[in-house]
């Protein structure tokens, strides 16, 4: 099945390298030009979006009404929420560069935020397009063998569950408009 993941445009926190979660800050002004350069690069395909602003207005500015969807959401940081990364502890750094075993504390375990996502997934009965966030992606990917963080406002096609079919990742010139 034909699945298109497109990541959010950039916020305030991925720029400042903040572990952005269940948090919602809105999209830099960069953020929602990253969105609207997504317009007519994506199929017309039915739109699920995560319920967080951020996601839902990436798809309005792609040319997206989207079904808001909380199964689609970010994994919960927790108490790590808003943390900087070069501050963060060593053993949540090393849990989630191998995305694997990492439990914030009040948090959400990478197990239980797997489970929802892929859940989601399985009732899904045609192609569709998914305005979601970093970690639903790299979950999804790591799932087909494959390990990537997908930059802010990129996309990528997957054939679900079989394999990765092609990645639409801005250019270093769109990459630096505000």
């Amino acid at each position: 099945m034909e699945l298109w993941l497109v990541r959010h445009g950039e916020t305030l926190w991925n720029r400042e390298h903040r572990l952005l979660g269940w948090t919602d800050p809105p999209l830099t002004p960069r953020g929602e030009a990253q969105a609207i350069r997504l317009r007519g690069k994506l199929p017309s395909l039915p739109a699920y979006s995560s319920d967080l602003q951020r996601a839902l207005r990436t798809a309005l500015l792609a040319g997206f009404p989207s079904m808001p969807t909380p199964a689609l959401r970010e994994i919960h940081f927790g108490s790590l929420e808003g943390a900087l990364w070069e501050e963060l502890e060593p053993r949540y750094k090393e849990a989630l560069l191998r995305f694997e075993g990492f439990h914030p504390p009040g948090g959400e375990n990478l197990e239980a935020f797997q489970e929802r996502v892929f859940r989601f997934l399985e009732s899904l009965t045609g192609p569709a397009l998914l305005f979601t966030h970093g970690g639903v992606i790299r979950a999804m990917l790591r799932a087909l063998g494959e390990d990537a963080l997908l930059p802010p406002g990129s996309a990528v096609v997957l054939d679900w569950p079989r394999r990765v079919l092609d990645r639409l990742v801005p250019s270093e010139t769109q990459q630096s408009a505000p």
